[in-house]
């Protein structure tokens, strides 16, 4: 896929994002911790080398209590293919890597607060599946 092209998809994908999002928030997906997650947005971003990476921020207000990043650990891949991987397809997007964040109130993007708690994971897309990517 050429840069224009990708760069087509990206924003047509970024459109049908906040399309998806909207229809998202009304059913919290099921996760291996059992906490309630909400699916705050999600957006395809294109990067300077011409990848493509789709962002999925979901919201777990018990982050804020207390809960750990043990906790949630298999929360995030589960997100990643239960959630994303699905609204992706469905979109017609294909995308290079997903990202992750689990945050405890909804927070703007790229924004920093010390008192938000929030988790990140990459995982790129290979054959269908989630495949962690290390920070």
């Amino acid at each position: 896929m050429n840069k224009a092209t990708r760069t087509f998809a990206a924003l047509q994908g970024c459109l049908l994002a906040s399309v998806a999002t909207a229809a998202g928030q009304e059913e919290a997906p099921a996760v291996p911790s059992g906490l309630s997650i909400q699916l705050q947005e999600y957006f395809v971003e294109p990067q300077p080398d011409g990848a493509l990476w789709a962002r999925f921020r979901f919201v777990a207000p018990a982050l804020a209590e207390g809960v750990s990043f043990a906790k949630v650990e298999q929360d995030l891949p589960s997100l990643c293919a239960q959630v994303a991987l699905p609204r992706l397809s469905q979109a017609g997007q294909a995308v290079d890597q997903v990202v992750i964040s689990l945050a405890s109130q909804p927070v703007a993007f790229g924004v920093a607060d010390a008192d938000i708690i929030q988790f990140f994971e990459a995982y790129r897309i290979e054959n269908g599946l989630c495949i962690w990517e290390g920070f």
